[in-house]
């Protein structure tokens, strides 16, 4: 066997592995962010009313 196409494929081989290694980690992240959400929203469900991401305390209305 050649020694370019054996190290190649090993190459190739350590690229999958790594690959596969960060997709695993990338999965893990997205799973505790979307845990995190779901507990923030169980938390504000006992509130009578979501407080409005960019309402103010009053209206300005001109006319």
């Amino acid at each position: 066997m050649n020694l370019s196409a054996m190290m190649s494929r090993q190459t190739a081989e350590l690229q999958h592995t790594l690959n596969l290694g960060l997709l695993q980690s990338q999965m893990a992240s997205q799973m505790a962010g979307a845990t995190a959400m779901m507990e923030n929203m169980t938390e504000t469900a006992h509130m009578k009313e979501a407080p409005h991401p960019f309402k103010g305390g009053s209206v300005d209305l001109k006319g």
